[in-house]
């Protein structure tokens, strides 16, 4: 059976789910086309219903790429979920059918195993998928798609500002927000689920935008040689100071001929001033 831009893009949103894409992954054309065998055509009706659902972004020069949340962006795809996984519970003050809780329960005990299994990446799509069969489960399978792209860009934002939210803690919050439920007692599971996605948005490192030029700016620094005797330390120091002060040859000549020297020819503009 051949496969389906929808069976792409749910591939892919699985694997973001499972934190196997990180952000600002790219997601080449010709790559995905020879991965699931199929046209370059149907791969870009993926990745455009993709982009248009918030999780990937194109630009003409580079390509496709995973988003990279803003922090302002993270807010909002926090915020976004508070309001619709609340508003959701609040809905269903009528009761939870049996089935549905019966559902969620085994839902958790998934949770529960991959917790103790050593598979990251299945624990961490078990988690995220809970807030999508929540929402299937109270009979709103429109919401249900919308959660499931909102728990991707909020996987993404986990991953780009390091959360140290523990996997551990989400799953009781999860059992606690199902007892709640199965006792008909809406709203404790309407408060238990703003303080878990409360919970997870604090654990993020936002407090600092990440800084793209890290590893670059570190492995560019100028090496220091702290074994260095005081002697040859001001050796240096003068030989420094030299190259600062001293002009280069066209500046010389510049100046024999009456013209200006151009700052530009200044020698202490090295790569490191740049950094």
């Amino acid at each position: 059976m051949a496969i389906s831009s929808t069976d792409i893009s749910n591939r892919i949103v699985e694997a973001v789910l499972a934190q196997k894409l990180a952000p600002g992954s790219r997601l080449g054309e010709q790559e995905l086309a020879l991965l699931f065998d199929c046209s370059r055509t149907i791969v870009r009706e993926a990745l455009t219903r993709l982009a248009a659902r918030g999780i990937v972004t194109v630009s003409a020069r580079r390509g496709w790429y995973l988003i990279e949340p803003s922090q302002d962006e993270a807010r909002e795809a926090f915020e976004a979920r508070r309001v619709i996984e609340t508003g959701l519970i609040r809905q269903s003050a009528g009761g939870v059918r049996k089935e549905a809780l019966k559902r969620l329960k085994q839902h958790l005990q998934l949770e529960k195993a991959a917790l103790r299994q050593d598979d990251i990446g299945k624990r961490s799509y078990l988690l995220g998928d809970f807030h999508v069969c929540l929402a299937d489960c109270l009979g709103n399978s429109l919401l249900a798609d919308t959660l499931r792209d909102y728990t991707a860009r909020t996987t993404l934002i986990a991953m780009r500002y390091q959360s140290t939210h523990d996997a551990e803690q989400s799953c009781e919050d999860h059992v606690r927000i199902v007892e709640a439920l199965a006792r008909g007692d809406i709203a404790e599971a309407e408060a238990l689920m703003a303080e878990h996605i409360g919970t997870v948005q604090a654990a993020l490192s936002v407090s600092a935008a990440p800084d793209p030029l890290a590893r670059l700016r570190e492995a560019l620094a100028p090496v220091r040689t702290g074994g260095a005797p005081p002697a040859a330390e001001g050796a240096a120091s003068a030989s420094a100071q030299l190259l600062r002060t001293t002009p280069s040859k066209a500046a010389r000549r510049r100046s024999a001929a009456g013209g200006p020297a151009s700052s530009s020819d200044d020698s202490s503009t090295y790569l490191g001033k740049l950094l």
